[in-house]
């Protein structure tokens, strides 16, 4: 029980950035299984999953009413 314990402590900067879905869980978890057993790596790793931003739900453009963009030019 104490085992499972740890390793969750271990791993609870990729636990946070993959509660709060950020865009580099990743490399946070990576950061933390290479370099988290130097205690630095761990707590930088806590740093980037807490200030990480989330993905976002969606992605769209939206223009001002009635302004119209011409299609780009060609060279």
């Amino acid at each position: 029980m104490a085992g499972l314990i740890g390793i969750g402590l271990y791993f609870l900067p990729s636990l946070i950035a993959a509660a709060r879905q950020t865009h580099n869980a990743v490399g946070i978890f990576f950061l933390n299984l290479f370099l988290g057993w130097t205690g630095i790596g761990w707590i930088v790793a806590l740093i980037i999953a807490l200030s990480s931003s989330s993905w976002p739900s969606h992605c769209f453009y939206q223009y001002p009413p009635g302004y119209y963009y011409p299609p780009p030019r060609r060279w």
